[in-house]
């Protein structure tokens, strides 16, 4: 006997000897008769269909089989500890502390509040519960829970440290089977036993009831027809009354709990947590969790690309249990994550549109007929952009009742009659693509849905060109411009979309001092042995000048002269570090060599003057020993030593502030001269400083735009990326 064979014989013996005990059914009674006469003559038959009856629920309800795997997985292989929190704070957030939650963190789940909610252990919860209503969107793991419930109390019958504590036996209804006017829960668990050989099934049945011996775990109490949903509120309610003895768990979605949730009054209603980091890499490691993945690392591969600031957006469905299943099962195929991700947001989209309700079987209410899910999009991308440009996370139900009725008022082909607010309810209810917040007010589930529709709203409407000009430096339209590329179709393919973005860059380098420093770096370390790319030159070229202009006026600072300049300086530095690791990863610790981003922030805890000499010479040793055959053109030797020559120049504290900047400018002269620049191409304006870092922003998001496209051209793009950091062929402005 294997060992699985002798754990689930003893939780036989321990669900037989609890399903025919009669001390607590009536003395004399019809079913305590029945009971009695049959265990006494059919122990082995009774042992039997217990034994059946395990092994059942794991076949139907431990076995999962999602979004189209080719084989089912074992759900306590891949089972996640959820979470769950309070259901009072639904519907009673902060709107301002909420929106602000939103921005930051990109998170916009059924539990993200805008503060910190106390969390607890779902397995905890329903210890201490005995009737419970589990609340959560679409995909957030309600009926898994259910069924691990389940499968915890089977094992306190063999198993001492078994984390559910209750001994009762587990029975798993779906409630979407609820659909003829005279439902009788009683009869359905009947059938569970029946259907394993209970002698005398109903008596059983009956029995157990009567002693409070079941977990009767009702899930998805949303999926009952609308039109039979009275009915059978009324059926659950009273049968709970009837037999209080028992405990209960139900589920339902969040955005129907109140006109469906309301007839639980003894309930405590509990919403499923978003997970968390900590749920998420747990979630990658189990399902990763067989010998050939460990091997490979692939838990470990997973989770660190989904890490990746790039993969930002990606990660934020991530805290939906069903949208991180998808995201495994897209990662597994290739060990890696599409460049185009418009085309992982769009199945993400109808996932949750049409094939999760298609895989659990759940019927559509009738208000949907006629209005097809292409439809649909059109409405939701609509409704994601207008919100985009008006810079709006929240809706109010008037005006998203308003789009709704004149989306079907202005499209001949939509449905007639229908109710928008139904619509919307339906939306809600059905998909959860639309969240209500708080009273009246709703968002999208998640924002990098709203995203991907806003994005696909451009398209379809050939109004991208106005978002280049409007709004490409800013950040909050950022990962609708990533999406655009891998969206628009066609023989140009995202040709145009990226010579507009360029010709947006090149506006921002239009004083002198810009050009005549993309001029030097051209040229400054075209002889490199180790960069053999040119504008990788440029680029190591520009960081390296920036950080001598940087360090200057934080060194003039110190000698009495305040200025903004050092602050405005750190921007470009930062967006270069992202426009290498866009153009090639392996600059970036030439570059981190380079700025030594440790020091520079120590700085302001150095002697200002002899920090203008020593770190001067800190610097230009590292990049001596580092960076020789880079910056072949610069005698760093000389220029050590003329630096350390500066010893007996430097002012003591009661110099002048004159005297001091003198000083720091002698130091930093001896670099100019070095690297061969014009100091006045130095003195950078904080707007020039701003201008610069824009242009290294739209320079990076362009790289990072033509790696998710659907299709570029070779000829445009070597164009594109040729004149990147050169001067731009506009005509010029004036010189300041």
């Amino acid at each position: 006997m294997t060992g699985s064979e002798f754990l689930i014989g003893a939780a036989a013996e321990g669900i037989a000897a609890l399903i025919t005990d009669t001390t607590k059914a009536s003395s004399g009674s019809a079913i305590a008769n029945t009971i009695k006469g049959i265990k006494d003559k059919s122990k082995q038959t009774i042992f039997n269909a217990s034994r059946k009856y395990i092994e059942t629920y794991q076949k139907r309800h431990c076995q999962l089989k999602v979004l189209g795997m080719r084989e089912p997985v074992d759900l306590a292989s891949v089972y996640t500890g959820v979470k769950l929190l309070d259901s009072r704070d639904i519907l009673q957030f902060d709107p301002e502390a909420l929106e602000e939650t939103f921005r930051e963190n990109r998170l916009r789940g059924y539990s993200s509040s805008g503060k910190k909610e106390e969390k607890q252990s779902g397995i905890t919860i329903a210890n201490q519960k005995q009737y419970l209503m589990v609340l959560g969107g679409p995909g957030a793991g309600k009926s898994t829970f259910l069924r691990k419930v389940g499968l915890e109390a089977l094992q306190t019958f063999y198993y001492e440290r078994a984390t559910y504590k209750p001994r009762v036996i587990p029975v798993l209804l779906e409630l979407k089977r609820f659909e003829a006017s005279d439902v009788e829960i009683a009869k359905f668990i009947a059938a569970e036993f029946e259907t394993c050989g209970f002698p005398e099934a109903e008596a059983f049945m009956q029995n157990a009831l009567t002693q409070g011996n079941l977990l009767i775990m009702l899930d998805g109490l949303d999926e009952v027809p609308s039109a039979n949903l009275d009915n059978v509120l009324k059926t659950i309610r009273d049968f709970v009354d009837r037999y209080d003895g028992n405990r209960f768990i139900v589920s339902c979605r969040v955005a129907a709990s109140g006109y469906r949730g309301s007839a639980f009054v003894r309930f405590s209603n509990v919403t499923m947590a978003d997970f968390d980091d900590e749920q998420i890499q747990q979630f990658i490691n189990n399902w990763f969790g067989s010998e050939q993945d460990r091997e490979r690392e692939t838990a470990q591969k997973c989770w660190e690309v989904l890490q990746k600031p790039e993969n930002k957006a990606s990660k934020e469905l991530a805290h939906t249990p069903l949208l991180l299943t998808y995201l495994c099962l897209v990662y597994d195929l290739s060990q890696r994550f599409p460049n185009n991700r418009s085309s992982l947001y769009k199945k993400a989209l109808r996932i949750l549109l049409e094939e999760w309700a298609a895989e659990k079987r759940i019927l559509r209410d009738e208000i949907y007929e006629g209005l097809s899910i292409e439809q649909e999009e059109i409405l939701l991308s609509e409704i994601a952009y207008d919100g985009m440009e008006a810079d709006q996370l929240f809706f109010d139900k008037r005006w998203l009742s308003a789009q709704i009725r004149n989306f079907l008022a202005g499209n001949l082909n939509a449905p007639k009659g229908l109710d928008s607010e139904k619509v919307l309810n339906a939306i809600e209810v059905q998909q959860g693509i639309l969240v209500e917040r708080m009273e009246d007010q709703y968002s999208f589930s998640h924002l990098t849905l709203q995203e991907y529709l806003a994005a696909q709203y451009l398209v379809d409407n050939n109004e991208w060109k106005g978002l280049v000009q409007g709004h490409i430096i800013n950040n909050r339209w950022r990962e609708i411009f990533l999406l655009l590329p891998g969206l628009i179709s066609g023989r140009a393919g995202a040709d145009s979309l990226l010579l507009a973005m360029k010709a947006q860059a090149d506006s921002y380098i239009s004083t002198f001092r810009l050009k005549a420093l993309m001029n030097w770096a051209d040229t400054a370390i075209d002889k490199s042995e180790t960069i053999s790319k040119p504008l990788a030159k440029r680029l190591v070229a520009t960081f390296l000048i920036l950080t001598r202009v940087r360090n200057r006026a934080i060194a003039l600072t110190f000698a009495l002269e305040p200025t903004n300049a050092a602050l405005a300086l750190t921007h470009p530095l930062v967006r270069a570090l992202a426009l290498a690791r866009a153009l090639d990863p392996t600059l970036v610790p030439i570059l981190d060599r380079t700025l030594t981003l440790a020091r520079d922030r120590d700085i302001f805890l150095a002697h200002p003057l002899d920090l203008a000499r020593d770190r001067a010479c800190d610097h230009a040793r590292d990049l001596a020993e580092a960076n020789v055959r880079i910056f072949q053109s610069v005698d760093f030797g000389r220029l050590v030593r003329s630096l350390e020559t500066q010893q007996s120049n430097l002012p003591n504290e009661k110099a002048s502030p004159e005297d001091k900047k003198k000083f720091v400018e002698s130091i930093y002269g001896l670099w100019w001269s070095a690297l061969g620049i014009d100091p006045e191409i130095t003195r950078l304006s904080t707007d020039e400083s701003k201008a610069l870092a824009d242009y290294l922003y739209i320079c990076e998001l362009m790289i990072r735009c033509k790696e998710g496209a659907t299709r570029v051209s070779p000829d445009v793009w070597e164009d594109i990326e040729s004149s990147i950091l050169t001067v731009p062929t506009i005509p010029e402005d004036t010189a300041d």
